[in-house]
């Protein structure tokens, strides 16, 4: 396919008068490399601007040193200033678990480390601020999105206020972000005028936005407080108490997955800050108009030569929904995306596959047919007059919601329809299984044949020699703090897996994904998961060191010490020597590990396990 430089958004003052522009309506700054690829958040929200007819352009990984030339080339917008940090946040980005730079940044070309700073929404307002005070600056992005009200930053070790009070940003958008924008830009267009920071705000507090946060002073707030708000705990009192804090999260995670929020307000400063609810889930073909839009599905030109990793892994792949019923306390998806599945047609799935195929590098192999979780596609409840009324944050645990219908059926046609246009060999599915939905009675014959069928096709049709899982850990104990299934589960579906393989004669592998030092977690536990895989015939490759990121329960367990929801105590391991103990018995295969992992058994007073882990 061939495209020219008009193809993508502008990125320079040249490439906007290749267009004829002279003055822009909406310049985004990203953290990231610019691709034009519906899985990056800059690219999407400038196309979903353009559509509505506005003269938008992005600055990519602009520098942040000297004279800040790049934040002042394209001038001052029309209508105001965006801020993307980039689809991770910056901070799990650059830095391990463990506090220590990564050696690769995914988003950026040939992986260089060094083209955004730490938190990215912060530095890039304050710049824009200082430039441009009386243009109005939204940020959005997960950046943003996780850290709208007072949050635990595990890398400055302490307890921050709302990003939009720290940046100094007029505007936050929080989720994804194609309706709030699109709201907002038309409610400015409306003006037929340039839009300064007093205008901006005027209008805001006229027409509340939903799935948007400002800051007010108290007699700013529309319609003040009112008995229906949930007002939280000042940032203050969350700083001088921790149990202030947990009680908070609470019911900033019930109303992040609701059909019918409330608005949460919180004193910070002296002011207000005012989470107006979110919009309810996106129709279908509300999602498919963003899919739809006029990407390329391309790196941007100017880094013709080099490699972006993180599009490599998804070139060729397809998002399918969005959202996930999971509610994973260590995840942060549900916060950002919402628990309610948002599936696209058919015919937006198919469209996008077309496209594919005619990519010049594309060989007919697809390397995903997913979503957050890869096998929620057009699963909801059968009664969603129910939904409307729940507030749980996962609709899965502690166990499976009598509500929801998990028939398969409906993506296995997903499948078949991809798999028959011409051009594809083969679809792999890249993203995780869920595989306590495969095993679960779904309470129809019709559903639990249609599911035993989709995990035969799924062993034997869809694995490039690898399927991903993640049972996060073997101990239930661990597993309830986790929000995930009983490990037994696991076992059945191992069993199920061998099967299938040893039936049709394939040497595949199922990858097992871990988490040490999760909340609730010990160094017990841990030597038991060591005992359990390597029973299993387990050398474990894909494990990670929970890592407490903004807005997941986990991460406020870990902080407080007290489980939001039931305020009880819980142990986590918190000091870097704790949690390189707990990590090490994922490698007791490691001879070097060896020595180490002895002592710590016999610290914790459990010389027994030293024989069952060695044999010695």
């Amino acid at each position: 396919m061939h495209y020219t430089l008009n193809s993508f958004l502008p990125t320079t003052k040249k490439e906007c008068e290749l267009r004829g522009w002279d003055r822009l309506d909406v310049i985004l700054f990203s953290g990231d490399a610019y691709v034009d690829h519906p899985s990056f958040g800059a690219a999407v929200i400038g196309r979903v601007l353009e559509a509505e007819g506005l003269r938008v352009a992005i600055v990519p990984q602009p520098d942040w040193h000297g004279d800040w030339r790049d934040f002042k080339k394209l001038g001052r917008p029309r209508l105001f200033f965006g801020i993307s940090p980039g689809c991770m946040d910056s901070m799990v980005n650059k830095y391990t678990a463990n506090r220590r730079l990564r050696s690769e940044d995914a988003y950026s070309p040939d992986g260089r480390m060094g083209l955004r700073p730490d938190y990215p929404t912060v530095v890039y307002t304050r710049i824009l601020k200082q430039l441009f005070p009386d243009v109005p600056v939204l940020i959005g992005g997960i950046e943003a999105s996780l850290r709208r009200l007072t949050h635990y930053d595990y890398w400055q070790d302490k307890l921050l206020p709302s990003i939009l009070y720290t940046s100094g940003a007029d505007l936050l958008t929080y989720g994804m972000g194609e309706k709030n924008n699109t709201a907002i830009a038309r409610l400015l267009m409306e003006q037929d005028c340039e839009i300064d920071v007093r205008l901006f705000r005027q209008l805001m507090m006229r027409h509340p936005q939903q799935q948007t946060v400002m800051v007010m002073d108290e007699g700013e707030i529309p319609r003040g407080i009112r008995p229906d708000d949930i007002v939280l705990h000042s940032h203050e009192e969350c700083l001088r108490n921790k149990r202030a804090q947990a009680e908070n999260f609470r019911h900033i995670e019930e109303e992040s997955n609701k059909y019918d929020a409330q608005r949460i307000l919180q004193q910070t400063g002296g002011r207000w800050v005012v989470v107006n609810p979110p919009y309810q889930p996106m129709s279908q073909t509300e999602l498919d108009r963003s899919f739809d839009l006029p990407y390329t599905r391309l790196p941007h030109p100017k880094y013709k030569g080099k490699r972006i990793p993180a599009y490599e892994m998804i070139k060729h792949s397809v998002t399918l929904h969005r959202g996930c019923f999971g509610g994973c306390a260590f995840c942060t998806i549900s916060a950002h995306q919402g628990k309610f599945i948002t599936s696209r047609s058919k015919e937006s799935i198919l469209r996008e596959v077309e496209q594919i195929t005619h990519m010049d590098d594309f060989k007919g192999y697809l390397s995903d047919l997913g979503g957050p979780s890869a096998n929620m596609y057009a699963m909801h409840g059968r009664d969603l007059s129910l939904c409307h009324k729940c507030k749980r944050p996962s609709c899965i645990h502690p166990q499976i919601c009598r509500n929801l219908d998990t028939d398969h059926s409906r993506l296995l046609d997903i499948y078949h329809a991809v798999d028959a246009v011409k051009g594809i060999k083969k679809s792999f599915i890249g993203s995780g299984v869920r595989y306590d939905l495969l095993l679960h009675d779904a309470g129809s014959d019709k559903a639990n044949a249609a599911n035993r069928r989709y995990t035969e096709e799924l062993i034997t049709r869809h694995v490039s020699g690898r399927l991903k899982v993640a049972p996060e850990h073997t101990s239930d104990r661990v597993l309830r703090q986790m929000r995930k299934p009983p490990f037994s589960l696991f076992y059945d579906f191992k069993r199920i897996f061998d099967d299938t393989c040893r039936r049709h004669g394939l040497r595949q592998q199922l990858i097992p994904y871990f988490i040490s030092s999760h909340p609730g977690s010990t160094d017990e536990d841990m030597a038991e998961l060591a005992i359990i895989t390597k029973g299993l015939d387990f050398h474990l490759e894909q494990v990670q060191d929970f890592t407490p990121t903004p807005m997941t329960v986990a991460t406020e367990t870990w902080y407080t010490g007290l489980h939001p929801y039931t305020l009880e105590p819980v142990y986590s391991a918190r000091t870097q020597r704790d949690k390189l103990a707990q990590r090490q018995f994922f490698f007791w295969y490691k001879r070097e590990e060896q020595p180490r992992i002895i002592a710590e058994l016999r610290r914790i007073g459990r010389p027994d396990l030293i024989r069952k882990l060695f044999g010695r």
